[in-house]
């Protein structure tokens, strides 16, 4: 799949969106189904897409085997398979980004971790990911952010399969962390 493809915009979607479940009134709906489902959401814009790049994007995904498109009592439901869900959530790492606000709090985030050496490539993913979202190695396995990031972390440990033992956070003060603000244009 391209990098910027309709399809992955689709699985993004879908996966922020959830469940879609739309009356199907007309024998030819199912041919429909992707210009209905644009209009509905109002995906025409986020997409930036013609018609059959939608119409191609979509059927692509269903037979990739990552949506499953189902029939019942009138009604079409729309939903990620769990591989489509996997496929989804890269993207949502791919795309991850921290929120900074206009003021620093004065608390440090720091996230611990402890992974098996069993899953080194794991760890590694980790490290890379933590240094592309703008972390700073304070150890080995300990980085520093001094903007929440809660969400991204939960979003990482989600996305990993690690535990809390495996990957924590932790909020408070570091001392002598002049050096850390200096590194964070916080001085």
């Amino acid at each position: 799949m391209k990098e910027n493809s309709v399809a992955k915009k689709i699985l993004y979607g879908l996966l922020l969106v959830g469940v879609i479940y739309i009356a199907a009134a007309s024998p030819y709906f199912a041919l429909r189904l992707p210009k209905i489902i644009s209009r509905q959401l109002k995906w025409r814009k986020y997409l930036k897409a013609k018609n059959s790049q939608y119409n191609n994007a979509f059927y692509y995904l269903k037979r990739k085997g990552y949506l499953n498109i189902e029939r019942k009592r009138g009604q079409v439901y729309i939903s990620l398979t769990e591989e489509g869900k996997k496929k989804a959530r890269k993207y949502q790492i791919d795309n991850l980004k921290i929120e900074k606000p206009k003021r620093w709090d004065g608390f440090w985030r720091i996230v611990i971790f402890d992974i098996s050496t069993l899953t080194n490539i794991k760890r590694a993913a980790l490290r890379g990911k933590l240094k592309e979202l703008g972390f700073y190695k304070l150890q080995q396995s300990t980085w520093v952010y001094p903007y929440d990031c809660k969400k991204e972390i939960e979003l990482l440990r989600e996305f990993f399969g690690l535990s809390k033992k495996e990957l924590r956070l932790i909020v408070g003060k570091i001392e002598g962390d002049e050096f850390l603000q200096k590194h964070f244009n916080l001085i």
